[in-house]
């Protein structure tokens, strides 16, 4: 059985700031189910491994017995969240959100228990608001509270514009935990004032405040900022198997141990044990392949993971490969034989999608441009999706690699 503080470590795992840890102590010894909220605006139609560190917390807090209630905004997502942004955001059109707002909800059912989780639309209760309403609502704060607030400070002292419904945003954020009566709410440190707007509108409006948890912003694959689709730093939880594996093999070996922290569902005693391994010698990579395998089976499951994992460890040994003896035993016991292909007249190089009717391996250019969109082709044990792709003139051979077909081929000028 989970005790109380057993629990609140739990919580507190990985989390920036609990405000205030005496209050969320004192809500889980009354032992009643808590309602846990965690808001995100359909801006985007995919969800990344940035945003499942949140999703993470919530299925902790499932999985010890409170009440999860997941806040689809798509209401205020035609507003456009500010925070962190040094210019007005172009609102989006309902259409837009209805659209990204079903593909969350996929997603995030591969976190969540469905059956144990409610989703909510604010724009339920925002759209019953009327002018009025919205008038009181702004009513209970000053423009000087909410020039505290970073983003908005930065911008009023650079003279950059900041629109007026951009201020409304904060506070129909607060206003969504007074509607859903939250208890707790999660957020991203950039989400902070937001979060404190809740407490302060559920005095306002009579209620208990709510307690703020907030999370790191996960670096991406940089190391160095937040994971992010615009930087295109990310990892995205709808990318095939083997592309997310590949993605965790190649980041650092200091920034997997941040990684393990947010994204893993290991307890922090497995989690030390791979770092005394490493100390002790272990091959930091195999550490890394066991959250690549974790995360993609989270995703895709376990078949399609190890298709993927099968697919990297041929890569591998074709890479390391060494000896024309070795390579022609992999060639022989594919039935194919060495190519020598010429480029067109003045090129240095051969288009892959022609590379491939050359070995009459499809049909068409159309059917190998499908076949590189379905990530079927590689090329010296890396998958080649780029339509585009060129195979340089070389005298070095090339190991070509569709299904169960591997050829050696050699790009030579005419």
């Amino acid at each position: 059985m989970t005790t109380i503080e057993q629990a609140f470590n739990e919580i507190k795992r990985g989390t920036v700031d609990i405000l205030l840890e005496e209050e969320l102590l004192e809500r889980l010894r009354e032992g009643k189910p808590l309602r846990i909220k965690l808001g995100f605006d359909p801006t985007a139609p995919d969800i990344h491994l940035g945003h499942t560190v949140l999703i993470n917390k919530l299925r902790q807090f499932q999985q010890l017995g409170h009440k999860v209630l997941f806040l689809v905004g798509d209401f205020t997502a035609m507003i456009g969240d500010p925070s962190g942004k040094s210019a007005t955001r172009p609102p989006l059109t309902r259409e837009q959100v209805l659209a990204n707002a079903k593909t969350y909800q996929d997603q995030i059912f591969k976190i969540l228990d469905p059956e144990k989780t409610t989703v909510m639309f604010n724009s339920s209760w925002m759209g019953k608001l009327s002018a009025e309403d919205l008038i009181r609502l702004a009513a209970t704060h000053t423009v000087a509270r909410m020039l505290e607030r970073d983003d908005f400070n930065k911008r009023y002292s650079n003279n950059s514009p900041i629109a007026i419904h951009e201020f409304l945003y904060p506070l129909l954020q607060g206003y969504d935990s007074v509607a859903m009566e939250a208890d707790i709410e999660l957020g991203g440190t950039d989400q902070r004032f937001n979060l404190l707007m809740g407490r302060e509108l559920q005095k306002h409006y009579g209620q208990k405040p709510q307690i703020v948890i907030t999370m790191p912003l996960l670096e991406g694959l940089d190391g160095v900022n937040k994971m992010s689709k615009s930087l295109g730093n990310y990892i995205g939880i709808t990318e095939p198997p083997l592309e997310i594996i590949r993605k965790i093999l190649r980041i650092d070996d200091h920034l997997m141990w941040r990684y393990y922290e947010l994204l893993s569902f290991k307890s922090f005693l497995d989690i030390e044990s791979l770092r005394n391994q490493v100390r002790a010698g272990a091959d930091p990579c195999e550490v890394k392949r066991e959250l690549a395998i974790e995360i993609s089976e989270r995703f895709h499951g376990k078949e399609k993971t190890d298709e993927a994992v099968g697919i990297i460890d041929q890569s591998r040994k074709l890479r390391n490969a060494s000896g024309k003896e070795q390579i022609n035993q992999i060639l022989e016991a594919s039935k194919n034989q060495e190519h020598i292909l010429h480029p067109k007249e003045g090129a240095l190089s051969v288009w892959i999608a022609h590379a491939l009717l050359e070995l009459k391996w499809v049909k068409s250019s159309s059917e190998a441009l499908n076949k590189l969109k379905e990530g079927a082709i590689y090329l010296d044990g890396e998958q080649v999706q780029d339509k585009n792709f060129q195979i340089p003139v070389g005298e070095d051979p090339h190991l070509i690699k569709f299904k169960d077909r591997i050829a050696r081929i050699k790009i030579l000028s005419p």
